[in-house]
């Protein structure tokens, strides 16, 4: 009785946590508790900041606030690999600044304060940040439209203006601080008077000198003997170089999915089938013709000569140099092309445009806005403005659009490029009625609208399905295994390629250039010596891939840079044995000729030898630098050199004048500014900081 005493005192709050797990999993579902735990598992983790854990809800959730920043302030959501790449970046910023710099920079000391941030968002110390996003028609930072966009930001009901403006006020916070600090790296950056001078002095200084080498050749010694302890003991001294990252060794084969002659011949067929129906369709219904038989559609784009070379060259040539409406059938990479003029005029390459943005129920008001505005005598914006807070109206955009070329045109409002000056008009975009003015424009050029009918000649599914089914023979034979795998490459003679050092999320494999985050996935879920099945590339890419090795993030260990580290030691050896041989030969000689002779070789003579400049001497860096501090007249002892033995004498150090103050200023700063650029990489090392985005996105 006293033991089980003792176990219900001691044990029972553990016997009653057992207990009410073994009830818990009568109640949840194992699948649910399974889930919820993987969820806090690294394997969830988009990254890891000095400690702290990021994970991929928290990620996801910084992410989609950053691309409404990105559609509020470029009206737009992030589409292309650049923008989406830009917008993870800065999400991912927000976590290093958070975790990591921010925190940094409160131990060092740095704030900012609460009238700091006024006068950097309002005041007289306006941020850059602040005046690029608000600028008059010169382009030029305006108050008052700073002062508009708050007075109205209340009557946003949508909270965009605010959500802007608060991502404004924090970035102009982060900024400064990033600002007090670097400035605190800089002007701790000293270079004091004796420095300066000392650094001048060296910078001056040339030698002229008289000297012998002798070559140590391409002979292997083999009385030279380079140990496993000394390639240990060279390995610790000099371990921060064998640092490495996370990465994979894979081989793999590639079928390249190509267009067989059936399927050229047939896209030819599908562009001759249609030439005379394009050549006659009347120029308002080209558009829905293009959609529904060409691979690039009609968009109405004003073209000059030279641009459309990037399409073909002989369009280019036949659009601005040939009399015809309709051109014959041109032929590039397997792509057919038909180029018919649509129309001809004299159009700008830029227009400036100011505009007003109507949204959902404010756009039946544009007419009466534009009745407003052509009978205002003051400036386009203040009468929006003025009419907007008149009607209690919230206008998504007022301002000016700026200066605009068909490369940043706002898809939709083509029209303005032709468009007279200072007439006010409607144009309905799918992202609302824009009120519009072109103010200004550059030159016109002669530009001509061009449908292109184009058909590619892409692999068939029958020409598809060949290629698969080469491949899967091979992944089959192989059998997830690389011994047989290598088997099958060398029979098949197949092109056996290798990737070494493969980081996680590389969107590059070879040749490939393009969604291969497959091979990416596979490579870091695999064991090492287990092949792939056949992964699919967009149907453009079969690939087999075989991981050979998988190199943990840390140091390279010993036995694999053995083969370079024995080389260097090799060398140092060889190096001193030659010297000692040297020093022997010629014990006791006085004058550079008598070493010559006893040495089998001749003296030579170099003049303005000078450690600064030592690359572009043709001359041995170690012996530069030995000769630049040698004292004069006196014969050195061998120098063990990176080719070669030398024995020298210098006959006298020359002090010139070409490296000034404002040169050893000028190095200073950029030494500084290298320094700067290390800062953040120095943190993230120092804070063991893991990015795993890649497995995500």
């Amino acid at each position: 009785m006293a033991v089980l005493e003792k176990i219900r005192v001691k044990f029972g709050i553990v016997i009653s946590a057992v207990i009410a797990l073994a009830l818990l999993s009568f109640i949840i579902d194992p699948q649910m508790l399974a889930s919820v735990a993987s969820l806090w598992s690294s394997e969830y983790r988009v990254g890891k900041i000095d400690g702290n854990s990021v994970s991929y809800q928290d990620f996801d959730s910084e992410l989609n606030y950053q691309n409404r920043i990105f559609e509020s302030m470029y009206g737009k959501s992030a589409s292309s690999d650049q923008e989406l790449e830009f917008v993870r970046n800065n999400a991912w910023k927000t976590f290093v600044d958070r975790y990591l710099f921010l925190v940094n920079a409160r131990k060092a000391g740095i704030t900012v304060g609460d009238a700091e941030i006024v006068e950097l968002t309002s005041g007289d110390m306006v941020s850059p940040l602040i005046a690029q996003s608000f600028v008059d028609e010169t382009g030029a930072f305006s108050k008052e439209r700073l002062s508009a966009f708050l007075q109205n930001m209340d009557y946003d009901q949508t909270g965009q203006a605010r959500m802007i403006w608060e991502y404004l006020r924090n970035s102009v916070t982060t900024e400064q601080i990033y600002n007090k600090y670097y400035s605190l790296f800089r002007q701790s950056y000293f270079v004091n008077p004796l420095m300066m001078t000392d650094d001048i002095a060296e910078n001056n200084n040339s030698v002229n000198v008289e000297f012998v080498m002798l070559p140590y050749g391409f002979e292997t010694d083999s009385t030279i003997v380079v140990s496993d302890s000394e390639i240990k003991d060279y390995y610790n001294k000099h371990k921060e170089l064998y640092r490495q990252l996370d990465s994979r060794d894979i081989e793999y084969i590639v079928f390249e999915v190509k267009p067989s002659t059936e399927d050229i011949a047939a896209a030819n067929e599908q562009v001759v089938k249609v030439y005379d129906e394009f050549a006659s369709t009347d120029a308002s219904k080209m558009k829905s013709f293009l959609m529904k038989n060409s691979d690039r559609q009609y968009t109405g784009e004003w073209f000059k000569r030279g641009e459309l070379n990037t399409v073909s060259s002989d369009i280019d040539k036949f659009v601005f140099d040939g009399d015809k409406e309709v051109s014959e059938v041109f032929t590039k990479d397997n792509t057919f092309y038909v180029a018919r003029v649509m129309e001809s005029a004299m159009v700008p390459d830029s227009v400036f445009v100011k505009h007003i943005l109507l949204q959902g129920e404010q756009e039946d008001l544009a007419d009466s806005l534009v009745n407003v505005l052509n009978r205002g005598g003051d400036s386009f914006v203040n009468v929006a403005t003025q009419y907007s807070a008149d009607q209690n109206l919230q206008v998504a955009e007022r301002g000016d659009i700026g200066w605009m070329t068909k490369n940043t045109m706002i898809p939709g409002m083509e029209s303005v490029l032709t468009a007279p000056l200072n007439k006010i008009f409607v144009i309905d975009t799918q992202y609302g009625r824009h009120i519009v003015k072109v103010t200004d424009r550059t030159e016109p050029l002669r530009k001509k609208k061009v449908a292109i009918l184009e058909k590619e000649a892409v692999a068939s599914g029958n020409t598809i399905n060949e290629y698969y089914v080469k491949a899967n023979e091979v992944a089959t034979k192989a059998d997830g295994k690389y011994s047989e795998f290598k088997k099958v490459v060398e029979e098949g003679g197949y092109n056996l390629l290798t990737l070494n050092r493969f980081a996680e999320g590389t969107s590059r494999v070879g040749v490939i250039d393009d969604k291969t985050k497959e091979v990416s996935k596979w490579a870091y879920d695999a064991k090492e010596g287990k092949v792939s099945n056949v992964i699919n590339i967009n149907n453009d890419y079969y690939v087999i891939a075989a991981l050979k090795k998988i190199n943990k993030k840390g140091y390279t260990p010993v036995s694999e840079v053995a083969s370079r580290i024995r080389p260097i030691l090799y060398s140092q050896k060889l190096g001193e044995k030659k010297a000692a041989e040297v020093a022997e030969k010629i014990q006791g000689l006085s004058t550079m000729e008598a070493v010559a002779e006893a040495l089998n070789t001749t003296v030579s003579t170099k003049d303005g030898v000078s450690f600064t400049s030592y690359a572009n001497q043709g001359l041995d860096p170690k012996f530069i630098g030995a000769v630049s501090v040698a004292e004069e007249g006196k014969i050195s002892a061998p120098l063990a050199g990176t080719i070669g033995v030398y024995v020298y004498k210098v006959l006298s150090h020359d002090t010139g004048s070409s490296y000034t103050e404002d040169d050893a200023r000028n190095k200073a700063s950029q030494m500084g500014y290298y320094n700067l650029q290390s800062l953040i990489p120095v943190m993230m090392t120092d804070a063991d900081v893991e990015d795993n985005r890649a497995r995500f996105y």
